[in-house]
């Protein structure tokens, strides 16, 4: 059976997605959460998360939260989601009311446990995550641009590597 050839870039944009959130950290904090919960300043940019050029929603905790929602195969819980992110529960749950309160996610009862809720993406959430999946494909394209066919193969290759060996 021959499989398909991967297109670096893929396996680039996979990988990078794979490490996302996963920091050699306790308690998944790490030096990308800045400021009050974990808001950066971003200046100049645009996009889903603004073109004022001023906070963005906290990213990137926020976008990983919709990009794991985005490929689960179902709902997750608040503690699945915290361990998706690399985030602790009571991180996790303030994330997810952020979500709510913009509509990008909601929340909906455990049929296997009433007691329980699971976090789901709305349609708006599934279109930022399009949007921002979009985005960072076209900087990769451009980043990589400057880059031969064997180091883009080399780069997926060390990229794929390191993220099947981070972390616990």
């Amino acid at each position: 059976m021959t499989s398909e050839p991967v297109d670096p870039a893929d396996a680039i944009a996979a990988a990078l997605s794979r490490l996302r959130g996963r920091r050699p950290h306790p308690r998944g904090h790490g030096p990308h959460e800045h400021g009050p919960h974990g808001m950066r300043p971003q200046r100049g940019r645009g996009g889903p998360w603004g073109a004022d050029g001023g906070m963005r929603h906290g990213a990137p905790a926020v976008i990983r939260m919709v990009e794991s929602l985005a490929q689960a195969s179902e709902p997750l819980s608040v503690s699945g989601l915290a361990e998706a992110i690399g985030v602790d529960q009571p991180r996790a749950s303030r994330l997810v009311q952020q979500g709510v309160d913009r509509g990008w996610v909601r929340r909906e009862a455990d049929p296997a446990d009433a007691r329980r809720t699971r976090i789901a993406l709305t349609d708006e959430g599934s279109r930022l995550f399009r949007g921002v999946r979009g985005e960072r494909r076209e900087a990769l394209g451009r980043a990589l641009a400057a880059f031969s066919d064997e180091e883009s193969a080399e780069l997926a290759r060390l990229l794929t590597k390191l993220a099947d060996n981070w972390g616990p």
